[in-house]
């Protein structure tokens, strides 16, 4: 898939070149109030790997995403993007450092008034100085990447979840994202389609050279995309490793959680 000698890689995105970290996490605390969602998360993900966060519903998960975004700003702790660190950003440095950061919603969340390639065409035009036909051509190849071309000028009603979804996906690659987030990308999605995605989400984060951090609940997709794991429990991370660290762990928290066990330590405080 990549070749070697680096000269089809034209948009200069230097992924080989930087071996520091893609994104770091360190003590981070958050609270909306007196509600403590997050007391002391650090987290990493080194280029090219697909992180998996597990952990319950409500639990912060997606805090964690919006925290990478510079949507929200810890209390305490930093967020730091390839070295940057996100918390301290102001506005033009943040939109400058979105633009690298690919962000694939629970429900696609495409606009209903667009088509698929307006959809796709927005963030292009909004935010960079790419000529009409030069968009065109970056929706086109975006499209093809996820087996969509030829929903091009449909509206998203008239889209299956899971296409909508892969029309999601394309959009976030219209930037050529160092970062990919997906927040539960198999919500709302039958089996079948949900390993469609999977499938796509682990080509492409190697198609493309990208990082990419998965949050889901869900256990056969996150065993089967991630190549490292970490629990977030009780506003903490309990436990990181690879998915192999994880279905021998003798953690009895992480052991319900991954096989799903009605009893346990999670059901104790429930």
């Amino acid at each position: 898939m990549k070749s070697s000698s680096g000269h089809h890689n034209h948009n200069h995105n230097h992924h080989g070149v930087n071996h520091g970290r893609v994104v770091e996490l360190s003590d981070v605390h958050l609270a909306f109030g007196a509600q403590e969602i997050l007391r002391g998360v650090s987290l990493h993900a080194d280029p090219g790997e697909r992180l998996v966060v597990l952990g319950k519903s409500g639990g912060g998960k997606s805090t964690l995403l919006r925290l990478i975004l510079g949507i929200l700003r810890p209390q305490k702790g930093s967020v730091e993007f390839k070295g940057l660190e996100v918390t301290r950003m102001g506005r033009w440095r943040l939109n400058r450092i979105r633009q690298k950061i690919g962000m694939v919603y629970q429900y696609s969340a495409l606009i209903s008034s667009l088509t698929v390639k307006e959809n796709l065409a927005l963030p292009l035009e909004e935010l960079t100085e790419k000529s009409a036909q030069e968009i065109d051509q970056i929706v086109e190849e975006k499209l093809e990447m996820v087996n969509m071309a030829d929903t091009w000028d449909k509206m998203p009603s008239e889209l299956s979840g899971g296409m909508r979804k892969r029309v999601g996906l394309a959009r976030a690659l219209v930037l050529d994202p160092e970062l990919i987030l997906y927040d539960e990308p198999s919500a709302g999605l039958d089996p079948v389609t949900s390993a469609v995605i999977d499938e796509l989400m682990i080509s492409l984060s190697e198609k493309i050279g990208a990082t990419s951090i998965i949050v889901t609940h869900e256990m056969d997709s996150a065993f089967k995309v991630a190549t490292k794991m970490a629990m977030l429990h009780d506003g903490k991370i309990i436990a990181e490793g690879t998915p192999s660290d994880f279905q021998n762990s003798s953690d009895p928290i992480v052991s319900q959680f991954i096989h799903g066990n009605p009893v346990g330590p999670l059901t104790a405080e429930a």
